[in-house]
């Protein structure tokens, strides 16, 4: 396993559209251990392979419990209900956008091997999954948010919010909460 470089939302590979995973092998099985240390070493919530300049579709969701789950080819065939949040990238370091996305997902995906599977999630996890297949798009959220805040902004506003309903002002946040 290694860790790699993670891009930046100027280089041109982020807006490429990826291709499908066709081979189910060693090669793969190497990308998907990178790119979970890789994530693991960032503390996101989330890592596609164009942020590391591999233009498969291939991608990692951290879960509501921690767990990385590893989906290749992923495809959403299913999605109710709104949340509106805070979102950042890792690939847009240090900016946060207010973007809309589904409540629950359902994901249809291949594992490392090549069999198929679905996975459900909710509130942040669906919110990953979304932002994770776009990458595989060439899309980032920037594209969903009319304004990016810096870290800073973001803790005021969110220090804001928690006052307006009378409670105290939220810890700093881990960035993984806030950063796919």
């Amino acid at each position: 396993m290694a860790l790699r470089k993670i891009l930046t939302d100027s280089d041109p590979s982020l807006h490429k559209r990826c291709r499908p995973v066709e081979q189910f092998d060693q090669r793969l099985h190497n990308l998907i251990d990178d790119l979970k240390e890789t994530l693991a070493n960032a503390g996101g919530a989330g890592l596609a392979a164009p942020q590391v300049g591999i233009l498969r579709r291939v991608v990692i969701v951290v879960d509501a419990q921690d767990q990385m789950l590893e989906l290749v080819n992923p495809e959403i065939i299913q999605q109710d209900g709104e949340q509106d949040g805070f979102e950042g990238c890792l690939s847009v370091p240090d900016r946060w956008g207010k973007v809309k996305r589904p409540m629950h997902v359902v994901v249809r995906a291949q594992d490392r091997n090549g069999a198929f599977f679905q996975v459900e999630g909710e509130e942040m996890v669906a919110r990953c999954f979304c932002h994770e297949a776009e990458h595989l798009d060439g899309h980032l959220f920037t594209e969903h948010t009319d304004r990016l805040f810096t870290n800073e902004e973001l803790d005021e506003l969110l220090a804001a919010e928690e006052d307006g309903e009378g409670q105290e002002k939220p810890r700093r946040r881990r960035r993984r909460d806030r950063q796919e």
